[in-house]
């Protein structure tokens, strides 16, 4: 049953991840905490829509009289990562899921976010093209370090450094300006 004491005891279990100095609870140690929690109750998803490529699931957080306890939402794109091309749809489930048990105080103590939706904003962030200030700042230092720009972008997996992801921006940074200061 969702007590305070039963949450309180329920939540010292679990396990957590620690993501730049925070703790967070995996989804499925959320699930496995409210099974022990409430044996009885029922974890409902709803794929509310998905359209071009774009998905938003409800979760549905029941205990054991069938009532209603917490709700989530979550919104997942196809394109956000290599592993959405093909389970967009069930990453976005198992957020939502996360969401919901946490809303129910399942896993909570330091934030409602999940270790995985924490891990994949930061892998997403860091899989975004670099910004065009940041694209223009490149083709300064290029040009100062006489690199041929397409045999470079080569180098790095790009067409065009409009696309270099932002986790490889400070490296070709600093090696263009180590060119630059020979």
């Amino acid at each position: 049953m969702f007590t305070k004491e039963g949450l309180e005891e329920i939540n010292k279990g679990l396990k957590t991840v620690d993501i730049k100095g925070k703790k967070y609870a995996m989804v499925n140690e959320r699930v496995q905490a409210f099974r022990e929690l409430c044996p009885g109750g029922c974890i409902e998803t709803e794929l509310i829509s998905n359209e071009n490529g774009i998905c938003v699931v409800k979760a549905t957080i029941k205990d054991e009289e069938n009532f209603t306890v917490a709700t989530g939402l979550a919104f997942e794109s196809q394109s956000a990562s290599f592993i959405n091309k093909t389970s967009y749809i069930e990453n976005c489930e198992t957020s939502a899921i996360g969401r919901a048990l946490g809303f129910a105080g399942i896993g909570v103590d330091e934030s409602l976010a999940t270790a995985d939706e924490v891990a994949n904003a930061i892998k997403n962030q860091d899989e975004k093209p670099i910004t065009e200030k940041q694209f223009n700042f490149l083709n300064s230092l290029i040009k100062k370090a006489n690199v041929d720009p397409k045999a470079l972008a080569k180098q790095y997996g790009v067409e065009s450094f409009m696309t270099l992801p932002m986790n490889r921006f400070d490296e070709l940074k600093t090696r263009l300006e180590k060119a630059i200061n020979k």
